[in-house]
């Protein structure tokens, strides 16, 4: 966004906020703090523990921007928010207006607001950081606009072009997909997305708990879409329950894959299958999903009091977080590396702290041991040291010769890091991998080396967060609808 992309409207608005407050009070403003449920009742529930902004506290925020002539901010973030006009419009009190500035290019307003990592994508680029100062909290504004319309109960879905009367297909139901499903839908494509679960919206409703996105928010976005046209099959396997050449010849014209990284690692260590070690996807799924643990549900999953996670990333705070709220009376966080080079979210970090979780810094397991009945009674750990570092930049951690403790435990809950789902690439023909598993896709575009097959998310990052999936879904949709309106202006023009 310039100064040339600027409406007369919003020219005038902004004259009007300059003249409203200084710069220099507008930086005199202290960053807001959320609201937070106290630990020692966050864990006997599933409550969402950040409890959001209040009206005055989200318009006193909003006036902390400056309004600055080359928002970096929008550079920041993977799906391109007009972030300086939505919060203009918080900062004159116009919710619903900025709602809808968020709603023009991202389909999940409410969710990146609860789950993105702001703090490494649109505020590390606020120029209050130059400043020295706490960036503007631009993640939990997104989550005031977007909270606000939904209470409100006056949802306003995005601009919609007439129906073209061409149909597309879309395989998995996570961010990447509901992005790019809210785009196509909205070049008045007809699109269809086939989930395999019984539920819509993938790793949103199986991986992250409630305490940190309720599903409740999910749902309503995902009902936003409905309401454009977007069609959803769930229990539904492409590459099983439906094939490529069955979506053919019910005459979808383009197929984008976003059907995740849902294949669990684990470290290849002795013990790794006794009773009571499980991946991260499967605890979360069961949790999350499936309801274990909750009244009138009969799915089973073990419930340790001892548990360790294995990894540092928001997987296994998000797990570590769960056992507690299962009962665990201790819980141990084990990572290879120091707190200062975990992935996870310094706020998870935080919270599961709170939450009575202990860290395990510099130690890597090298064993489980089980007792006579084949459970998990124990593990073996190496006390590790960072060295020199590797190719990334990290330091690489080395083992300290001699230096193993072994720790009671129950369970273990491995989070270690996950691969792509296997079934589409084979059961496509005409799909390259790379060794790691992915498909390889064109940087551009996103188009797969099968001609009108897009794909993105962690089937192509192998990974990654809940935005940058929704970036490649807005990418790809870009592309697909760039190439099937140029192949249907082709064929009207012989």
């Amino acid at each position: 966004m310039n100064a040339d992309t600027i409406s007369p409207r919003d020219a005038q608005w902004r004259e009007e906020l300059r003249k409203s407050r200084t710069a220099k009070e507008r930086t005199s403003i202290p960053r807001v703090r959320m609201g937070e449920l106290p630990p020692d009742y966050r864990i006997t529930c599933n409550e969402e523990v950040n409890r959001g902004l209040s009206m005055e506290e989200a318009v006193t925020e909003a006036q902390r921007c400056l309004d600055c002539p080359d928002p970096q901010c929008v550079t920041g973030c993977p799906v391109n928010i007009n972030i300086p006009g939505f919060i203009k419009n918080l900062e004159r009190g116009n919710f619903h207006d900025a709602a809808v500035v968020l709603k023009e290019t991202s389909a999940l307003p409410a969710v990146c607001g609860r789950v993105c990592p702001q703090e490494r994508q649109c505020e590390s680029k606020c120029i209050y950081n130059k400043m020295k100062r706490e960036p503007v909290a631009i993640g939990y504004l997104e989550r005031f606009a977007a909270d606000t319309e939904r209470i409100s109960g006056e949802i306003t879905a995005p601009s919609r072009m007439s129906g073209n009367g061409r149909k597309v297909a879309v395989v998995g139901s996570g961010p990447a997909s509901l992005s790019f499903a809210g785009e196509m839908a909205r070049r008045g494509y007809d699109v269809h997305v086939f989930e395999a679960l019984h539920e819509i919206g993938g790793v949103l409703k199986y991986g992250i708990p409630e305490f940190r996105l309720p599903n409740e928010v999910v749902d309503v976005e995902i009902r936003a879409l409905s309401e454009m046209g977007v069609k959803f099959m769930t229990d539904c396997v492409v590459g099983k329950t439906l094939g490529y050449e069955d979506l053919v010849q019910q005459g979808f014209e383009g197929l984008f894959v976003a059907s995740g990284a849902g294949l669990p690692r684990f470290m290849g260590i002795p013990g790794e299958n006794l009773v009571g070690v499980m991946s991260s996807n499967e605890y979360l799924t069961r949790v999350n999903l499936m309801g274990a643990g909750r009244p009138g549900w009969s799915t089973p999953v073990i419930r340790g009091k001892r548990v360790a996670v294995i990894g540092g990333g928001n997987t296994a705070m998000d797990s570590c977080r769960t056992a507690r709220r299962m009962g665990a009376e201790e819980v141990y966080i084990v990572y290879r590396r120091g707190e200062a080079e975990m992935p996870a979210r310094v706020e998870e970090v935080r919270h599961a702290k709170e939450e009575g979780v202990q860290f395990l810094t510099l130690f890597n397991p090298v064993e489980y041991l089980g007792d006579e009945n084949g459970r998990i009674r124990a593990m073996r750990l190496q006390r590790m040291e960072l060295g020199e570092a590797d190719a990334s930049g990290r330091r690489s951690p080395v083992p300290v010769e001699g230096d193993i403790r072994e720790i009671g435990i129950d369970q273990v809950i491995v989070s270690v890091g996950v691969s792509p789902n296997p079934l589409i690439p084979a059961s496509v023909p005409g799909l390259e991998v790379t060794r790691r598993g992915t498909l390889i896709v064109d940087d551009d575009t996103l188009e797969t080396t099968l001609p009108m097959v897009f794909a993105g998310g962690d089937i192509v990052r192998g990974g990654a967060t809940v935005i940058l999936a929704m970036g490649d879904g807005r990418k790809a949709a870009a592309a697909m609808a760039a190439k099937l309106d140029n192949k249907h202006e082709l064929a009207i023009s012989k």
